[in-house]
């Protein structure tokens, strides 16, 4: 069964002393995986990581709303600093043109992680226009988008369509162009990102909550992806363990039960839809 984790972080500190064993290990089970920056030096090194490896291993590049300003954050029980960097389209581009880049991202609106006690315009106005600019720069080298979403789906929504009607001569008509990451919206959402010409993908959340399952029942089958979006969302029967590729096998299978379907048909049609949506 081959599988394609698109959204993994073996670039983050968090694999910094076992990257290549976690990688191999997801090898050996046939899980390719794709790694995520979220700035320029994880980028970087996402980069670096996959031009180790001949194949299965591959970089998506981009700026993460979250470090367009430095701030403290906690995640999943975990600390860390958000460094303020301003996006270099130049310098992004730059490392997009290297063969083993298969997207750009992780790209989009995080209204999650705001300062407390300030003024959030200017903040959400920063980080729709830097989303605006990188979306820009993938459809012009013709990469596809890896979007991030948190407490911001309205927004996003006004941002795509303004881009789209801006520019509607590089929107593909005939293939999809992005993919919704960690897909966090409701039903209705997920069919309009659609018409926008953008797929979903699940995590491991959906082992443990229930809050997608109807969605993922009536779901078209070349619309979703499966991702583990490791260190985090680590699936059951894992949950509290640090994520890592080769367990996207249990968001497989929970697709697979809500469907109705074996877990070698999603492995296949995910795969499927990864393929083409990252020319892999």
């Amino acid at each position: 069964m081959h599988l394609i984790d698109t959204h993994a972080h073996l670039n983050f500190n968090n694999y910094k002393e076992d990257s290549d064993e976690v990688i191999r290990n997801a090898l050996r089970e046939q899980v390719w995986m794709i790694n995520v920056g979220a700035e320029y030096k994880t980028s970087k090194r996402a980069l670096d990581i996959a031009n180790k490896y001949s194949t299965g291993v591959y970089a998506a590049i981009g700026l993460h709303p979250i470090h367009l300003i430095e701030q403290k954050h906690k995640e999943e029980g975990a600390e860390f600093v958000s460094r303020a960097e301003e996006f270099n389209y130049d310098v992004y581009e730059k490392l997009a043109s290297f063969e083993k880049v298969v997207a750009i991202g992780e790209i989009g609106l995080d209204y999650y992680h705001m300062p407390v006690g300030e003024d959030s315009g200017p903040i959400k106005e920063k980080q729709k226009q830097v989303f605006y600019e990188q979306m820009l720069m993938a459809r012009r080298i013709d990469k596809p988008v890896i979007i991030h979403c948190r407490q911001a789906h309205d927004d996003m929504v006004e941002v795509i369509e303004d881009f789209r009607k801006e520019n509607k001569d590089i929107i593909p008509k005939d293939r999809f162009w992005g993919v919704l990451h960690c897909f966090s919206g409701d039903e209705d959402l997920a069919w309009k990102y659609f018409s926008f010409g953008l797929i979903v993908s699940f995590t491991g959340l959906i082992t443990f909550s229930r809050q997608w399952d109807d969605l993922i029942r009536r779901l078209p089958n070349d619309r979703f992806m499966i991702e583990t979006d490791c260190p985090f969302m680590t699936p059951e029967p894992y949950r509290g363990h640090r994520n890592e590729p080769r367990l996207v096998k249990f968001v497989a299978q929970r697709i697979a039960e809500i469907k109705n379907l074996s877990t070698e048909r999603i492995a296949e049609l995910s795969t499927a839809n990864a393929r083409r949506l990252f020319n892999i």
